[in-house]
């Protein structure tokens, strides 16, 4: 297997991310430019500021033309996975037949804990992780078990042993949750932590369901391993789309896939959560798979050079805080505790839209910038800010350049 750099030094020099101006972006109607007056630079949910790759436009153009609007139906979606995932990641064991299509990864997370589980078992999560976890998963009314991530940002495999212990002590069929790789920090995990993280799982008997919608935006310098091709993940599932990747969350279609050992739990999932995914979303996150590749190389070469660049700019606006390089996705996950901002208040009416506390709603009053409030996911997330550098270099710059003012105004430099 190779690092995702290996066919990067001939990818055309065209960024996605440089492809569109402020003013074009602000006449979208998404969440991400919706949410927020025009004065707000927003930097938040995991929306991507490009336009779409063309091989996508090909194909929905190509669906709108011939009126393909019906009921999603075939495997063609899955077949590009495995194509896609054989090329990327050497992942061989793909297995198509071991596949159903979701209308997104949570709504099938939450399809496999009602197979798996019962309410009132226990899912095991990784704070800082992703926000929807616990809210899907209480709201399927299964109780959430943390085992937060070690100083370094990597999997605990101590605490996350501790809390198999207990599931096993209790009687409990439980479920370990994984993020790969990790939102909001941005960690790849490597086959060695897979690998532990198997073995403990069929050591305690919980199942593991691994989140995978990130996978493509593996950045330059590591690696990305599929969980269910881990020695010992035969009874897993894992889910994933083209959603992130190629900018795709208005248009529903995921994955689910089952390890070998694993399908007879696929086959008792109702066959009706296969009417919930769009047709178009299908056709779209096929396309993207199929024929995307060179787009999302162009696309990597552009979430490299800005993951360097928020790093640079963090040192020089805001040096008192903190961030450990993403290996993959476009996320920043920025320690700003020394500010102290955990004790302000603010008065935009937007905070409480947008869950913001600490040092988030401070940046969005002081800044008019907008990030996502690291209290929401989780143990160890308060005093910290997860930032999506998915847009222009321009726009990181002057999105810096205000919370440098805002900043040297509160530390009176």
């Amino acid at each position: 297997m190779t690092d995702s750099t290996s066919s990067l030094s001939q990818v055309s020099s065209r960024n996605p991310l440089s492809q569109l101006s402020l003013d074009q972006l602000r006449q979208r109607t998404s969440m991400k430019w919706s949410a927020h007056p025009d004065d707000v630079i927003p930097l938040w949910v995991a929306e991507m500021d490009v336009p779409l790759a063309p091989a996508i436009v090909e194909a929905l153009e190509r669906t709108l033309r011939t009126g393909d609007t019906g009921y999603p139906m075939g495997t063609a979606y899955a077949e590009s996975l495995q194509e896609f995932a054989a090329a990327r990641w050497d992942w061989e064991g793909f297995d198509v037949a071991h596949t159903a299509v979701m209308p997104d990864v949570m709504m099938g997370i939450v399809e496999v804990l009602k197979a798996l589980t019962v309410p009132g078992d226990t899912v095991v999560v990784t704070p800082p992780v992703y926000a929807p976890f616990f809210a899907f998963v209480t709201h399927a009314d299964r109780y959430i078990a943390e085992a937060p991530l070690t100083q370094l940002g990597r999997l605990d495999f101590e605490t996350i042993e501790h809390a198999f212990v207990r599931l096993r002590r209790n009687g409990e069929r439980g479920v370990f949750l994984l993020s790969n790789p990790h939102n909001p920090t941005g960690a790849v995990h490597t086959r060695a932590e897979l690998q532990t993280l198997a073995n403990l799982a069929h050591q305690y008997g919980v199942r593991v369901i691994s989140d995978e919608i990130h996978a493509p935006l593996t950045l330059p310098g590591a690696i990305f391993t599929p969980y269910l091709s881990v020695d010992g993940a035969e009874d897993a599932f894992a889910l994933t789309s083209a959603s992130k990747a190629w900018n795709l969350a208005g248009l529903k279609a995921a994955l689910l896939i089952a390890g070998p050992k694993a399908v007879s739990d696929l086959a008792r999932i109702p066959e009706e959560v296969s009417h919930g995914p769009s047709h178009v979303g299908v056709i779209a996150h096929t396309a993207a798979f199929t024929s995307g590749g060179q787009w999302l190389d162009e696309l990597i070469v552009g979430l490299d050079s800005n993951r360097t660049l928020v790093e640079r700019l963090l040192r020089t606006e805001m040096p008192g805080a903190s961030m450990r390089r993403p290996q993959g996705t476009y996320l920043a996950w920025i320690d700003c505790s020394a500010y102290g901002f955990e004790e302000t208040s603010g008065s935009d009416a937007l905070a409480v839209v947008t869950d913001l506390a600490g040092p988030a709603k401070w940046l969005l009053d002081s800044a008019r910038v907008a990030v996502s409030s690291g209290h929401v996911f989780g143990t160890n997330g308060a005093g910290h800010v997860r930032l999506n550098f998915a847009t222009s270099p321009e726009i990181l710059r002057e999105a810096f350049t205000r919370i440098g003012t805002a900043t040297r105004a509160w530390t009176g430099s």
